[in-house]
């Protein structure tokens, strides 16, 4: 189907607000991402001020605003198995009893990882892989009553998504096969966690739901459809697919029973990086049966999928349900790549009940919300009725808030510096890098947001005034 409707150009829309000159602007469109939420009823208008810096050096936050830290990379365990593991990635937040959160918390490590995930009986799929996850059980307080292993010989655990019977589903960002790197077994799976008592889970890969280099997965509640998206960012790029599960009323295991895995197909867009209008519509969005979703012989992007062919995406990352709909973002686009367009950043939502795509936002200099520093990463829904955005890019590393009117803000910097070893050795000084942030999710509560630092590998819990 053909464009609908004639989105205005953010130009003519910057006029009709006043707004032109103003360093961020917005179309409006952004109030759609919280229909039918409980962020929809919070305020949400402006953020919580300028950065105040951290005498320990090591986050910046506005005034009010706390935070704990709750793990680091290297420490040991509180179970004993072992040390923190390196490259703490996606997590989530989920309830316990008497007011306990279960964090659990990916390490996207690969083979060069510093600290593998400790392998555990029972817990570990390969153990010539080191990511996994690792789990945490906190008060009310944030105190921290427990942390160990969840998953282990797994492979570049990036991201996933939180299930609605309280599991986990943790993704690998990766393709490599028994043989490769060292490995014995196949990756490229999503595993299911369970937080309270990871033995129940174990170790099993969900086959039936691809094997790909996986981001990200959000379900649809009413269905049991789960949304899945593929971080790849060389040519060709990545798929946004869907699991229609045969099982759909979920619980821990179903997702094992099988099911069928689609991708989606936007008539006459093979590559979605082209629009670049907040509002621009598709409607008879097609779902296409993935021929070899094992990618035993192809990888599933590179599959035949028809003479309509498929709808590309490059670097298709964070993936969550709100209201009645799926969001799914793209973290940048590069014509020098092989992208039909450049962007820093869009964010989709895809309407299953109407079969109808819009892109909601769209990052960059040109148009409607800038980012003061790169392209975003994970994100998560605010009690303050707005986004949190992980910066993904260079320099000092932030998380950003973006309001239900598009103001865009700083929430936390980050800074712990990695110095090279060549400039920790006396050698020719480097410019520091930071570690990213990874893992934005806020307690059930909403009184707590849980971030990670990517490396050195720490987890905050942040507290303040946020429905202020």
């Amino acid at each position: 189907m053909s464009l609908s409707g004639s989105p205005a150009t953010r130009r003519q829309v910057l006029a009709r607000s006043g707004a032109l000159g103003v360093g961020i602007a917005f179309t409006g469109a952004l109030s759609e991402l919280f229909a039918g939420t409980a962020a929809a009823q919070s305020l949400g208008h402006t953020g919580y001020g300028p950065l105040v810096p951290d005498p320990k050096g090591l986050l910046d936050l506005p005034k009010g605003f706390s935070y704990k830290v709750l793990s680091r990379e290297g420490d040991q365990l509180r179970s004993g198995e072992g040390k923190v593991p390196s490259n703490h990635d996606g997590m989530t937040a989920l309830p316990g009893r008497h007011g306990r959160v279960h964090l659990v918390r990916n390490h996207e490590n690969r083979p060069t990882a510093a600290i593998a995930v400790p392998t555990v009986a029972g817990l570990t799929y390969d153990p010539a892989g080191k990511g996994g996850c690792t789990a945490l059980t906190l008060d009310s307080r944030n105190n921290v009553l427990s942390e160990r292993v969840a998953i282990a010989g797994t492979a570049v655990n990036c991201a996933g998504g939180p299930t609605p019977w309280g599991t986990w589903l943790t993704c690998e960002e990766t393709e490599d096969r028994a043989g490769t790197n060292g490995y014995t077994k196949d990756h490229g799976f999503i595993f299911e966690v369970d937080p309270t008592d990871p033995h129940r889970s174990g170790a099993v890969p969900l086959t039936a739901m691809g094997r790909f280099q996986h981001e990200a997965i959000a379900i649809d509640p009413k269905r049991g459809i789960v949304y899945e998206t593929e971080d790849a960012f060389i040519k060709p790029f990545g798929l946004f697919y869907r699991f229609l599960p045969n099982r759909p009323e979920g619980g821990l295991g179903s997702l094992r029973a099988g099911g069928r895995l689609q991708a989606m197909r936007v008539p006459g867009v093979p590559d979605l990086s082209v629009i670049q209008e907040t509002g621009a519509c598709f409607e008879g969005i097609e779902w296409v049966d993935v021929p070899d979703p094992l990618a035993g012989e192809t990888p599933v992007r590179l599959q035949d999928f028809g003479p309509g062919g498929i709808t590309h995406a490059q670097k298709l990352e964070g993936c969550y349900w709100g209201g009645r709909s799926v969001y799914f973002v793209s973290s940048f686009a590069r014509s020098a790549d092989g992208s039909g367009a450049d962007h820093f950043g869009q964010i989709w939502r895809y309407d299953p009940w109407a079969r109808r795509l819009t892109l909601v936002i769209v990052f960059g200099p040109d148009t409607d919300v800038q980012l003061p520093g790169e392209s975003p990463d994970n994100i998560c829904l605010a009690p303050s009725g707005g986004l949190m955005v992980c910066e993904d890019g260079n320099g000092a590393q932030h998380v950003f808030g973006v309001t239900r009117h598009g103001e865009v803000y700083a929430m936390a910097r980050g800074r712990q510096a990695i110095t090279s070893a060549a400039s920790a050795a006396g050698g020719t000084p480097e410019a520091p890098e930071w570690g990213e942030f990874a893992g934005v999710t806020f307690s059930p509560d909403g009184q707590t947001m849980y971030v990670n630092c990517y490396t050195p590998g720490t987890t905050f819990a942040v507290t303040g005034p946020w429905r202020r």
